[in-house]
């Protein structure tokens, strides 16, 4: 998941990530560690214990991961990051959920608005089949569509500096806390993504995104 989250950022020009690990973070640190010798083409002279890489497909990218508490809040993890920001906007997002949303579109449309955070809206997909009846004759049945009404939080947000003004501690609820403070403060935009989105939460999930990926129908492969 984190490697198609960034592969979807690294499409428009997003290269330098920060990870805020908690349960299980040496897995991803792990994972990153070996990442460039996965992806190469090696030769192992054990004569002398030399190691050669031939080519490699790594992407350019710099990631670092930070260790921030397995008991952290989503709130609480950002006041972590803020030492190894520049000053400027950012982005942020959780590791569970991929969209093709327009990632220099909704810069822009946080640019545009000018307030301390911007939230992308989306509508996800229903679970079940919807139907249509008109007494007992079904007129109209269409399998899992999209929810017609109420739009919802879809993880993927700019932050400006003034973001942490929101975090009081580690425990801090991003959602509880930080963007319903926002909210009131008419500090929170909304950026509205009318195409694919999907959170990974359940194994069904899981089961659902390896088959679009494997069957090469992937929406958010933007890549």
């Amino acid at each position: 998941m984190l490697w198609h989250i960034m592969s979807i950022y690294a499409h428009f020009g997003c290269t330098d990530f920060i990870v805020c690990a908690g349960y299980k973070g040496h897995v991803i640190k792990e994972y990153f560690e070996s990442y460039y010798l996965h992806t190469s083409d090696v030769t192992y002279d054990l004569r002398t214990n030399v190691r050669t890489i031939h080519r490699m497909d790594a992407e350019p990218w710099r990631v670092t991961v930070l260790d921030t508490g397995a008991e952290s809040g989503t709130g609480g993890r950002l006041r972590y990051v803020r030492d190894y920001l520049d000053g400027d906007d950012f982005f942020f997002t959780y590791g569970d959920g991929l969209a093709d949303v327009d990632i220099s579109k909704l810069l822009q449309h946080h640019c545009n608005a000018g307030r301390t955070a911007t939230v992308t809206a989306v509508r996800p997909p229903a679970r079940f089949g919807a139907l249509e009846a008109e007494g007992e004759l079904v007129v109209r049945f269409e399998e899992k569509p999209r929810a017609s009404a109420g739009w919802i939080n879809g993880g993927f947000f700019v932050l400006s500096p003034a973001i942490f003004d929101y975090v009081p501690d580690d425990s801090t609820s991003f959602e509880l806390h930080c963007l319903v403070r926002l909210a009131q403060d008419l500090q929170l935009t909304a950026y509205y993504h009318d195409g694919f989105w999907q959170a990974m939460d359940t194994v069904r999930d899981h089961r659902q995104l390896e088959e679009m990926w494997s069957a090469n129908r992937a929406p958010w492969k933007v890549w």
